[in-house]
């Protein structure tokens, strides 16, 4: 890939991840955010956390079924990031404007409320991920530590999925299709590597009887 198709394509990547963030900003400015703009601000910063995951899980079944798009993996760690940046967002909100930095509230809601335990575990899945992102600490960790740490991603988009269904209520099924699309991603891992496996052992040359 030339190097200015990969700037732009780095440019066009950073204003759709930060198009979401935005347009809070614009609804904020503009007294636009609804007649609960805190449930507005929870839901936006949410939904794009599990959005940008599901995009980032989808970089590599991408590149595999179709080669021509192995560019895609390079944008897989800024995707990645973006989605720890709103998921942070995200518990900002709970603390700042549900909690009111509030220890005792907060703590109080981890113990009774399953779904903000929930969130919060996938936000600690993610922050390793986060803080291990740079090219140094590839180096660091080497290659196998890093990828093997890194597939705590599929743990944190399950917390997450989970987290949304709780926190709906009974009957409402808005988190299905987030649910149906992880879900897809993440079994296609094992399937991937069965069928690699499969052609692997086909291909394989027997050896000859008798030499």
């Amino acid at each position: 890939m030339k190097r200015s198709t990969h700037l732009l394509l780095k440019t066009l990547t950073w204003i759709a991840c930060v198009w979401p963030l935005g347009r809070l900003i614009w609804g904020a400015a503009t007294n636009h955010l609804g007649a609960d703009p805190t449930a507005t601000i929870t839901f936006a910063t949410g939904s794009t956390t599990l959005n940008l995951l599901t995009i980032s899980l989808a970089l590599t079944p991408a590149r595999r079924l179709i080669p021509e798009l192995s560019w895609l993996v390079k944008f897989r760690r800024l995707v990645g990031l973006f989605a720890f940046f709103y998921a942070t967002l995200h518990l900002a909100t709970y603390v700042a404007l549900y909690a009111g930095f509030d220890l005792h509230a907060m703590a109080a809601d981890i113990a009774k409320r399953r779904f903000i335990t929930m969130g919060l575990t996938a936000w600690l899945l993610l922050l390793p991920l986060a803080a291990t992102s740079t090219t140094w600490a590839i180096r660091k960790m080497g290659g196998k530590r890093w990828n093997r740490l890194h597939k705590l991603v599929y743990l944190a988009a399950v917390c997450g999925v989970i987290h949304y269904w709780w926190q709906v209520k009974p009957g409402v099924l808005t988190p299905l299709s987030i649910t149906i699309t992880l879900a897809l991603l993440l079994a296609s891992r094992p399937v991937w590597s069965l069928w690699q496996k499969r052609l692997r052992n086909r291909n394989a040359v027997p050896t000859a009887a008798g030499g």
